[in-house]
């Protein structure tokens, strides 16, 4: 009886969705060369390219070119003129505090989209978006979004905010990592919209927070990297509920893949296009249990669930 009331209250409930959750089928994996210290932190398929950017390095974006059995990270773009943007939203005491700590020019790069040949960056040090051209120019877009989600409860954490971003025609959409995790909106004048993030009946976060890494969009769809659930998982627009789920948690931790330190879920950035899914796993310069000097990053490419049958 406890089962059945406990069914129905997730049936009915606005943020708890029922959405088929099924083990990801692995297409290919790549260990990725000349990754290791860089922790790949984003994704996007641009013009054809795989790019990749790191959290390590504010100043380069890069492009995977794949091969059997392994892939190579190459340079695509020295960033020309970014700098650091000005403090131009009140700052609390704690955040001028822990900024004492940390580098201005560590941007923390964590999420990566385009339109056209134009690239977009998201800091996570700073929250803001950066626009690159196709010849490495690059500048900080003049929308403030943070003040909108500080003022809602998100963003509260160093180390802890943006994570994600794509753009999607004329909006952008950008992934905040946890406690809480969600979603912000932003569109073409730069109105910030904020929203919580449904959660899915059968996603299992072990314990651990729940949180929200990547975003891609394709077939008109939201995708979501969702880490501590090593998961992906297709969102309907607008409503932003889950349509199903990949589980990739057994590929992840799979003898010949698992990394020395397996407290936390690894992925960090997502892209998809019409081949599949594909998950880069950021290591934090940590060694394979198989072969603890090999620091390299692991991309996963995996099945969409209709390619499972």
């Amino acid at each position: 009886m406890r089962f059945f009331f406990s069914f129905i209250f997730m049936l009915l409930s606005p943020l708890v969705v029922v959405a088929e959750v099924s083990s990801a089928r692995l297409k290919a994996s790549y260990w990725v060369n000349n990754s290791a210290g860089l922790d790949i932190s984003g994704l996007s398929f641009c013009a054809g390219r795989l790019l990749a950017v790191s959290d390590k390095n504010s100043g380069e974006i890069y492009t995977l070119k794949l091969r059997d059995g392994d892939a190579d990270l190459v340079s695509h773009l020295q960033l020309d003129g970014l700098g650091v943007p000005e403090h131009d939203e009140p700052v609390s005491f704690w955040e001028a505090f822990k900024e004492l700590f940390r580098p201005a020019d560590e941007l923390d790069f964590e999420g990566v989209s385009c339109d056209g040949s134009t690239i977009y960056l998201v800091s996570e040090h700073y929250n803001r978006i950066a626009v690159v051209s196709d010849q490495g120019k690059a500048s900080w877009q003049e929308y403030l979004w943070s003040p909108a989600a500080k003022s809602q409860g998100y963003l509260q954490k160093a180390n802890a905010s943006s994570e994600g971003l794509v753009k999607a025609g004329d909006v952008f959409w950008v992934a905040m990592e946890r406690e809480p995790r969600g979603l912000l909106k932003l569109n073409s004048s730069g109105g910030a919209s904020v929203f919580s993030l449904p959660s899915v009946a059968g996603l299992d976060f072990r314990g651990r927070s729940e949180d929200l890494t990547g975003l891609d969009y394709y077939d008109g769809a939201l995708f979501t990297l969702e880490r501590n659930a090593h998961a992906v998982c297709r969102r309907a627009l607008p409503s932003l509920k889950a349509e199903w789920c990949l589980d990739y948690h057994a590929l992840e931790v799979s003898p010949e893949r698992v990394y020395e330190e397996t407290r936390y879920g690894k992925g960090e950035g997502l892209a998809v296009n019409q081949q599949g899914i594909f998950v880069v796993l950021d290591n934090n310069n940590v060694g394979r249990a198989l072969a603890p000097d090999d620091k390299r990053a692991l991309l996963l490419h995996l099945a969409f669930p209709r390619d499972n049958q």
